[in-house]
C-alpha cells in the first residue's frame, strides 16, 4: 500500500475545472473540485492512459487517481482563457485606441512644416529640422518608457507617457518663436516613445485566439488618428491657424487622460511584482465585466524576478531573438516613412523617370520659397493616408492562417517586389497603385511587429523589449530622410535599390526569428522554457 502510495506521488499533478463554476472561498480548506465530462485522458512520459471517472455528488466527473482537492491553481494565463473577451475587452479597446491615436501628432508635421516655412521664412534644413527633432526625442525615450512599465506597471508608464505628450502637445501651440517649437516639438517626441507600452497594457488582457485580431483592429486607430487629423487640418487651418490645430489635435489624448483613471494595472505584472491579491481583484473585476466565473483554486503567485534589466533581452534563448527583431523593427520605419517621403517627390514629377530634371529645377529655385498646401495637396494627403486600412484587412487575414514570421516575410517581400518595379517608366495611374500597395504591405508588416514582440517576451522584459525595438525604429526613421531626399538627387535608383535591398534582408530576419508565436499565449516567467504556460503544465518536479 505505501509503495502504490509513493508511486503515485510521481505522478505528475494534473488541474481539472469545470467551464462555468464560480470559485470556492479557501478557508474552508479545501479548494474547489471541478470535472470536465466525457473521457479523461492523461499523457505520461508517451503513454496514453484511460482513466476510470468517480460520479461526484453534484454530477461531475474527476479521475480518481488525480482527484487533488488540496492542490487546485491557476495563473493569469489560465483566468484570462477562462474569462474570454467580453466587455472588459471592449471598453479597454476604446481607451487603448484612444492613446493610439496620438498619429494626429505624426501626420501634423507634414502639415506644420509647409505652414512654418511660409509664415516664419524658414530655410529648409530648419523645416526638416522641426521633423527630425520629434523622432530624436521618441528615440531617447523609447527604452526608458519600456523600463519604467517594466519597473513600475504598465499603467503608469503609459499614464505619465500620455500625460507628458500632451502638457506639451499644448504648449506647443503657444510658441512665440521657432526654438521654442523646436524644443517642444522634442519633448512632444520623448512623450510618444511611451505610447506603444499601450500595445503592452492590452495584450496581456487578451485571450489568445482574439490577440492578434484586437491588436491589429488596435492599429485602426492610427489610421483613423491620421485621417482625423487630414480632415481637421482642412476645417482649422484656413480660418484659426496652425496654432488652433496643434491644440485641438490634442483631444484624443485629453479623452485618454481623463479615461485613463478606469484602466486596471495588468494582473500579469502584478503577480510578478507579488501583488497577488490586487491581481486576483483585477481578475475579478473582469470576469464580473464580462459576466463569466472566475477558474477555480487559488492564483499561482510567480517568482518573483528583477524586471526591466537590458540583460535580460540578451540571455541565450532571447540573444537573437532581440537582435534580429531590432533589424526588423529598424527596416519597417526605415521603409514605411521612406515611401511616405518618397510618394510626395513621385508624385510632384509624375514619374519615376522625370524625377531627376525636377529636382535639377527645384535647386535652382530660392529655399525661401513659400508654397502653401492647397486643397489638392490634403486630398492627396488623405488618399495616401487611406492605404492603410487594406494593410490592417491583408494583415488581419492572414496573420493566423500562416503565422506571425511569415507575414512580417511577406510584407517585407511585396514592399521590396513593388520597389523594384518603380524602376520601371511606369505612368501616373500606376505609379499610384505600386505606392498603394507598397504602403498597405509595409505598414501590415509594422502592425504584425506589434503582434509577434510583446507575444515572444516573458512578462518582465515585456515592455522594456517592445521599447527598445520602438527605439531601434526611431532610428531608421531618423536616417531615411537622407536617403529617401539626399540620395535621392543623385540617383533615383540607387535610392530605390536601398529600400528595396533593406525589406530583403528584413524578409530573411523574420524567417530566421527562432521563435513562432502563433497559438501560443503570452510567457509569465523568463525563468521557464519558452512555451511552458501555454501547451499546459501537466507535470512538475516530485516533492
Amino acid at each position: 500500500m505505501e509503495e502504490d502510495l509513493f508511486q503515485l506521488k510521481q505522478l505528475p499533478v494534473v488541474k481539472f475545472r469545470r467551464t462555468g463554476e464560480s470559485s470556492r472561498s479557501e478557508e474552508d480548506g479545501i479548494s474547489g473540485i471541478s470535472g470536465i465530462s466525457g473521457e479523461h485522458e492523461v499523457q505520461i512520459e508517451g503513454v496514453r492512459t484511460e482513466l476510470e471517472p468517480v460520479e461526484l455528488g453534484d454530477g461531475a466527473a474527476v479521475p480518481k487517481e488525480f482527484a487533488n482537492p488540496t492542490d487546485d491553481t491557476f495563473m493569469v494565463e489560465d483566468a484570462v482563457e477562462a474569462i474570454g473577451f467580453g466587455k472588459f475587452q471592449w471598453k479597454l479597446s476604446v481607451i487603448t485606441g484612444l492613446a493610439w491615436a496620438n498619429a494626429m501628432e505624426m501626420m501634423i508635421l507634414s502639415i506644420l512644416a509647409p505652414q512654418l516655412h511660409c509664415e516664419w521664412r524658414l530655410p529648409s534644413w530648419k523645416v526638416a529640422l522641426l521633423t527630425s527633432v520629434v523622432f530624436v526625442g521618441m528615440m531617447s525615450s523609447s527604452t526608458l518608457w519600456g523600463n519604467i512599465s517594466d519597473q513600475y506597471g504598465r499603467k503608469t508608464g503609459l499614464k505619465i507617457s500620455v500625460l507628458w505628450t500632451l502638457y506639451y502637445g499644448i504648449l506647443s501651440g503657444f510658441a512665440p518663436i521657432y526654438s521654442w517649437i523646436l524644443v517642444l516639438r522634442g519633448l512632444v517626441g520623448f512623450g510618444i516613445g511611451g505610447v506603444p507600452q499601450s500595445v503592452t497594457l492590452y495584450a496581456e488582457f487578451l485571450p489568445m485566439k482574439a490577440r492578434a485580431k484586437c491588436i491589429l483592429l488596435i492599429e485602426v486607430f492610427w489610421a483613423l488618428g491620421t485621417v482625423f487629423e487630414v480632415l481637421l487640418a482642412v476645417v482649422v487651418m484656413p480660418t484659426l491657424g496652425w496654432r488652433w490645430l496643434l491644440i485641438l489635435s490634442a483631444l484624443p489624448l485629453l479623452l485618454f487622460a481623463v479615461l485613463c483613471f478606469w484602466l486596471p494595472e495588468s494582473a500579469r505584472y502584478d503577480v510578478l511584482s507579488g501583488n497577488q491579491e490586487k491581481a486576483l481583484a483585477t481578475l475579478k473585476r473582469i470576469a464580473t465585466d464580462n459576466g463569466a466565473p472566475m477558474p477555480l483554486g487559488k492564483l499561482v503567485v510567480s517568482r518573483q524576478e528583477d524586471r526591466g534589466k537590458m540583460r535580460d533581452l540578451f540571455t541565450p534563448h532571447f540573444r537573437w531573438t532581440t537582435l534580429l527583431l531590432w533589424f526588423i523593427w529598424f527596416s519597417n520605419a526605415f521603409s514605411y516613412y521612406g515611401l511616405v517621403l518618397l510618394t510626395t517627390e513621385f508624385f510632384q514629377a509624375g514619374d519615376v523617370c522625370s524625377i531627376s530634371s525636377r529636382r535639377q529645377e527645384v535647386k535652382a529655385k530660392c529655399s525661401l520659397t513659400c508654397e502653401y498646401l492647397t486643397e489638392e495637396d490634403y486630398t492627396d494627403l488623405l488618399w495616401t493616408t487611406l492605404s492603410e486600412f487594406p494593410g490592417v484587412l491583408v494583415t488581419l487575414w492572414i496573420i493566423d492562417r500562416i503565422g506571425r514570421k511569415k507575414t512580417m516575410a511577406l510584407s517585407f517581400l511585396v514592399f521590396s517586389f513593388c520597389s523594384l518595379l518603380l524602376f520601371l517608366c511606369v505612368g501616373r495611374n500606376v505609379l499610384t497603385v505600386l505606392l498603394f500597395i507598397a504602403r498597405a504591405f509595409i505598414s501590415g508588416g509594422f502592425q504584425a511587429a506589434y503582434v509577434y514582440t510583446p507575444e515572444v517576451y516573458p512578462t518582465a522584459t515585456r515592455a522594456l523589449g517592445l521599447g527598445t525595438c520602438s527605439g531601434m525604429a526611431r532610428v531608421g526613421a531618423l536616417i531615411t530622410p537622407f536617403i529617401a531626399q539626399v540620395m535621392l538627387e543623385s540617383s533615383v535608383y540607387l535610392t530605390l535599390l536601398v529600400y528595396s535591398g533593406c525589406c530583403l534582408l528584413a524578409a530573411l530576419a523574420s524567417c530566421f526569428l527562432p521563435i513562432e508565436t502563433k497559438g501560443r499565449g503570452l510567457q509569465e516567467s523568463s525563468h521557464k522554457e519558452w512555451g511552458q504556460e501555454m501547451v499546459g503544465r501537466g507535470s512538475h518536479s516530485p516533492g
